[in-house]
C-alpha cells in the first residue's frame, strides 16, 4: 500500500532486507516509476525494506515521500 492507501500489489516472496511483488494490474505509470519498476512485462518486481514505513500481518505500508 502507498502512504495514501493505494494497492501497489501482493507480496510474491520476501527474504532479507527486500520482497519481490506482484504488481496490481492498474498500478500507475507515475508510482512504478518511483518504485524504480520501468520495466515492462516482468511478473514481480523487487521491492527494498528502504522504502517501506511499515509491516502488518495485512498490509505493506510504504513511505510517503515515495
Amino acid at each position: 500500500m502507498t502512504a495514501d492507501g493505494d494497492a501497489v500489489g501482493t507480496v510474491d516472496m520476501a527474504a532479507g532486507s527486500s520482497a519481490h511483488i506482484a504488481p496490481d494490474e492498474d498500478l500507475s505509470r507515475s508510482i512504478r516509476r518511483r518504485l524504480g519498476w520501468t520495466e515492462e512485462g516482468e511478473e514481480t518486481y523487487r521491492l527494498d525494506k528502504s522504502k517501506v514505513d511499515s509491516i502488518t500481518d495485512d498490509e505493506v505500508r510504504l513511505k510517503g515521500n515515495l
